[in-house]
């Protein structure tokens, strides 16, 4: 995939096991730091395109819908490539991780910090625009067509762990978890939370996901990961 430089999008060498490769991927923004408002605006304006066009967005459909001029998209995003990577960080980011206070941090904080995790990231993925974005990414990936796939994977599921693990480590060092790999709690957590949603929105299914459906299922998906890896719920040896 062609990157070309950006001042948005900063890239990185990362590792993908699953993939069995190292790439060049576009490291995780802060977007509340490097986007303007304008550009927000640019980026919401191709996630609607791409649940009307799917796979046919182009930089002059953006440049129509955002009233921009293509020369300012390629300014900001490098390329279509930088400009559907962007939109993926942009997506992401709407699932937020609030900041935890290690020395503070009873069963209270940590059960709301979880709920809305879970709150947020089903919001996400339920809506039309990570429904389209992920369709893209799957046909992307299964045709080698560039790696839209891994800068899916790398801004969407990796960096959620990267957010949440931090939180589930405070969550053991101060006695409320016990689990001996964070990468397996937070699987177990984002399985909990996920379910067969995301599976079922992607082949079509109109899942229901109300705003008071959603608050239930990340409570329910919280207690459910609780019930599992909370430390007064774990059995205690002789």
């Amino acid at each position: 995939m062609r990157h070309k430089a950006n001042r948005n999008v900063r890239y990185a060498l990362e590792a993908y096991p699953e993939l069995g490769t190292v790439v060049l991927q576009p490291a995780e923004i802060d977007t509340s730091e490097t986007l303007t408002e304008r550009q927000q605006a640019v980026l919401d304006a191709a996630l609607r395109l791409l649940v009307e066009e799917g796979d046919n967005l182009t930089m002059t459909a953006v440049a129509r819908r955002a009233s921009c001029s293509k020369e300012t998209l390629y300014k900001w995003f490098g390329d279509r490539d930088g400009l559907l990577t962007a939109t993926v960080q942009w997506q992401a980011s709407k699932v937020r991780v609030a900041a935890v206070d290690r020395e503070k941090l009873d069963l209270v904080s940590l059960t709301a910090t979880l709920e809305r995790f879970a709150s947020d990231w089903l919001k996400v993925i339920s809506s039309d625009t990570s429904v389209a974005l992920n369709r893209v990414a799957v046909g992307h990936a299964g045709s080698g067509k560039d790696d839209l796939g891994a800068v899916v994977l790398q801004n969407g599921r990796f960096a959620l762990a990267r957010r949440l693990k931090p939180v589930l480590e405070a969550g053991r060092q101060a006695g409320l978890l016990e689990f001996e790999d964070a990468e397996t709690a937070f699987r177990t957590f984002f399985g909990l939370v996920g379910r067969d949603v995301q599976i079922r929105l992607l082949l079509g299914d109109r899942v229901d996901l109300t705003e008071a459906a959603i608050g239930g299922d990340a409570r329910r998906a919280t207690q459910q990961f609780l019930a599992l890896f909370g430390a007064n719920n774990r059995p205690k040896g002789p």
